[in-house]
């Protein structure tokens, strides 16, 4: 496994080494497909060199509305090769959401799969000037006004030589755009340089042991942080190889993890406890993984997994604006399990009060942290001075979270001190839900907040209150949402009451809320007790 230096971590430049060095070797299995690290940078090329036919440049920035799929990652990297910037999107996003991360992000193409065609079509914003579809209805995507249209697979006839470039790309030039869930309003892209997916590559095969000969499984998507770097990345800097698939599906995790012959895999919290819910079987150790990296840790999964399946559990700290700020790795000692790892040497970590005042170890504050070199972190949120400021202030970045760290440097997170939730691996930005629901003509305000799920991380509970003089069914708002949010986002409890709880500064005391629901769980409407499914 070669070190690049800071200036080596390039799309372009890591992908031509890897190619020079390890070109024959696996670099990614999907759906009975090979393709080996020259495959890798010459289909990229070919990528590269067919945006730039279309005029697509260095800092253009691209949308990319697209599944699991090898030409996800071509488009990303082609892109990386001339400096664009891709815009990776959740493909649950439609209506509203999506309209603002296509305007926002101001997007000049999108990149987007055929299923997905009529959702962007329907809300494509002025500055689109091209699609691209991937597997699209040639007549669908010809239909689309206003916009040149192409098929993504027309690439592959483009030249596999390099790009030529009018200026050169930089380590820290823009490469992503990475929208957060939005805590205390619209979500924020954060803004990526390319050497950030680098530097987590570096930290997860360096620090878990990561080996050229590895099959590192996801399932998870890769328009994510957790699959593209903490997966695809790490792969990548280990010269090792991918075991791509479509989605999770608790049914055929194991045949797939044995069919694939994966040494390690990553898990949310909620994707372990389903595995784990699985019933035992004869087969829970014929297989080859020996690293399960899952966030969070737990000492009774860390050690359950080990018991079970024979694989060792690691995990992280982490966000999308930073990198892995702690890591409980494959050789630190079992007790330390519910962390989330140890405070490494190319990060500081501290806790504080709301003052910024350092606390001891064992008392619970805000988490904020520094990289110790450059290009670990985001370039700050696009579009969002104030944003990026807020989080940056002091030579620090304030998490929002909080926790503690214990005399050996371990992180123990505590709680969210910002206003998120996380339901099955997606953050929800509570901002969002409240303003679409509120767009309801009969619902005056409404406040989300977080409650216990049974799959653990959270549930989505969202109290109501309605305009004067009307009358609404929590039927009608969830088939309301449903039209409108992403499946995720979709709340499962609601309550109309009469008015929210607010400070004399009108603000909503939501801890008050939480207290609330929590409290009365099972009296709450529940749309799964009333058998309403929700589609993805």
């Amino acid at each position: 496994m070669r070190y690049y230096d800071i200036p080596e971590r390039t799309t372009a430049q890591i992908l031509a080494d890897k190619a020079a060095r390890a070109g024959d070797r696996s670099f990614l299995h999907w759906a009975g497909r090979t393709f080996t690290y020259r495959d890798l940078d010459e289909i990229t090329n070919r990528y590269a060199n067919g945006f730039a036919a279309l005029g697509l440049g260095k800092g253009d920035h691209v949308a990319l509305m697209m599944p699991n799929s090898p030409e996800f990652l071509w488009a990303l990297w082609g892109l990386g090769k001339l400096g664009a910037v891709a815009v990776p999107l959740n493909t649950a996003a439609k209506g509203d959401l999506l309209h603002y991360f296509l305007d926002q992000s101001d997007s000049v193409a999108v990149c987007v799969a055929g299923e997905l065609l009529p959702r962007v079509a329907a809300v494509l914003p002025e500055g689109v000037r091209t699609v691209l579809g991937h597997q699209a209805d040639p007549a669908q995507l010809a239909a689309l006004p206003g916009v040149r249209t192409y098929d993504l697979a027309t690439f592959a006839g483009a030249p596999a030589e390099p790009p030529e470039l009018a200026e050169p790309v930089a380590w820290n030039d823009p490469h992503l755009i990475l929208y957060t869930s939005g805590t205390t309003g619209p979500s924020k892209g954060a803004i990526c340089p390319q050497s950030q997916g680098h530097a987590v590559g570096q930290q997860m095969a360096s620090l878990n042991g990561y080996r050229s000969d590895d099959v590192l499984y996801t399932c998870l998507p890769v328009f994510h942080g957790n699959a593209l770097w903490y997966t695809v990345y790490a792969a990548l800097w280990a010269e090792a190889s991918v075991a791509l698939y479509p989605h999770f599906s608790a049914s055929r995790f194991w045949s797939q993890i044995r069919e694939s012959r994966a040494t390690v895999f990553n898990c949310l919290g909620a994707m372990a406890n389903i595995v784990w819910q699985r019933p035992r079987s004869t087969l829970d150790r014929e297989h080859s993984v020996r690293i399960c990296m899952m966030v969070p840790n737990s000492r009774e999964l860390g050690e359950g997994f080990l018991e079970r399946y024979g694989a060792r559990v690691t995990s992280v700290y982490a966000m999308t604006e930073n990198c892995a700020v702690t890591v409980f790795g494959p050789d630190d000692p079992p007790e330390k399990a519910p962390s989330a790892g140890r405070v490494r040497a190319d990060m500081s970590v501290q806790i504080v009060d709301d003052e910024g005042r350092e606390l001891p170890a064992g008392v619970v504050g805000e988490i904020r942290l520094r990289p110790g070199e450059p290009g670990m972190t985001m370039l700050g949120y696009y579009k969002m001075p104030e944003a990026t400021v807020a989080a940056t202030r002091d030579l620090w970045f304030h998490t929002g979270d909080r926790g503690h760290l214990d005399e050996d440097g371990y992180l123990f997170f505590s709680d969210r001190k910002k206003e998120a939730i996380r339901r099955r691996g997606e953050n929800i930005s509570a901002y969002e839900v409240e303003t679409i629901i509120c767009r309801h003509p009969a619902i005056l305000e409404a406040a989300a907040v977080p409650v216990a799920s049974e799959l653990g991380e959270d549930d989505l509970m969202v109290y109501l209150v309605a305009e004067p003089g009307t009358q609404v069914s929590y039927e009608e708002v969830i088939a309301f949402c449903d039209e409108r949010m992403p499946y995720f986002m979709v709340p499962r409890y609601l309550e109309l009451i009469d008015g929210l709880p607010k400070t004399p500064s009108e603000k909503i005391e939501k801890y008050k809320l939480k207290t609330a629901a929590a409290e009365r769980l099972g009296e709450l409407w529940d749309r799964e007790a009333a058998g309403i499914v929700i589609r993805k």
